[in-house]
């Protein structure tokens, strides 16, 4: 589980989402991208992300924003045991799964089919490419 040592809001896009990071230089980087109402604190102690928003809750950090204390709430929700997460702690029912259908191995090459890929097709035949050969001039050095 991740710890961080900072925390808060900041609102892009009209959108204010909880914050999280290790260092300050986080808040350049927001502003950086367009963030903004960017209010990211120090914690007492490095805290994974459910503490660090029972954390801001407590103290209200808010400040009687209401936008911040729903940003936060919802990180709370977002972040609570979900009755699908709780449906995995129950034993699955084993499924039998039909095997799956084998593909047809392709045919084993053969010294033809080989020959016949490797040699060119000539539409010219013997007699004419000698006699195209014998016609060209020799370098002149």
């Amino acid at each position: 589980m991740s710890t961080f040592t900072h925390a808060g809001v900041s609102t892009l896009n009209g959108v204010t989402k909880a914050r999280f990071a290790n260092d300050a230089l986080r808040v350049k980087v927001l502003a950086k991208n367009g963030h903004k109402d960017i209010d990211i604190i120090e914690l007492k102690e490095p805290m994974s992300k459910e503490d660090a928003v029972a954390f801001l809750l407590k103290i209200d950090f808010d400040n009687g924003n209401a936008t911040v204390r729903a940003a936060l709430e919802a990180e709370v929700e977002k972040r609570s045991v979900t009755p699908k997460a709780a449906s995995k702690d129950k034993p699955k029912k084993e499924v039998k799964k039909a095997p799956k259908p084998k593909a047809p191995k392709a045919a084993t090459p053969t010294l033809e089919t080989i020959r016949a890929k490797a040699a060119p097709k000539s539409t010219k035949s013997k007699a004419q490419i000698e006699a195209e050969l014998a016609n060209l001039e020799d370098a002149p050095y």
